[in-house]
């Protein structure tokens, strides 16, 4: 992967992101994806209308549902989705925070009970790691930590 900044104005900045798959400058439209397809729009669309460099893809709905060894085997998510450019995948850490009242976070990850099935999962910067791989993430996003907007610095701790 290359990561190139093209342009500076005061703190915003405009890049070239280079990937296997894709070329991306930024700023970037990146639909969602969530169990690696977009929701309302055929491949069709995305190809002719859209014309998305990279989509989004969500860890911990693609690891519950339909499962990464699976997507892994139907040759990751290029192969799964049959969507030739580039994929970023989220690390659930939005998750931790959308499904928080299925959620235990402590020092070493996270515990997750399935939306599907109630069954626990526990999310570690290296499971996450290992998923992302059999996922073929071009662009992997590790554990991120998110806060409410009525959070503040005393208020917000893993």
């Amino acid at each position: 992967m290359e990561f190139q900044i093209d342009k500076k104005d005061g703190k915003a900045r405009a890049c070239t992101i280079k990937t296997q798959h894709s070329t991306i400058k930024t700023p970037v439209f990146m639909p969602v994806g969530t169990v690696g397809s977009v929701k309302a729009l055929d491949a069709l669309d995305l190809a002719t209308f859209i014309q998305p460099e990279i989509i989004l893809a969500n860890t911990y709905h693609m690891y519950i549902r339909p499962g990464d060894d699976v997507v892994a085997k139907m040759g990751k998510l290029h192969g799964f989705t049959r969507y030739p450019k580039s994929f970023l995948t989220d690390s659930g850490g939005f998750q931790a925070f959308s499904l928080s009242k299925n959620v235990k976070i402590d020092e070493g990850g996270i515990t997750f009970a399935s939306h599907v099935d109630g069954s626990k999962h526990y999310f570690t910067p290296k499971k996450v790691i290992d998923i992302q791989h059999n996922l073929g993430s071009d662009i992997m996003m590790i554990l991120d930590d998110l806060s409410s907007s009525t959070c503040n610095a005393r208020t917000h701790s893993l």
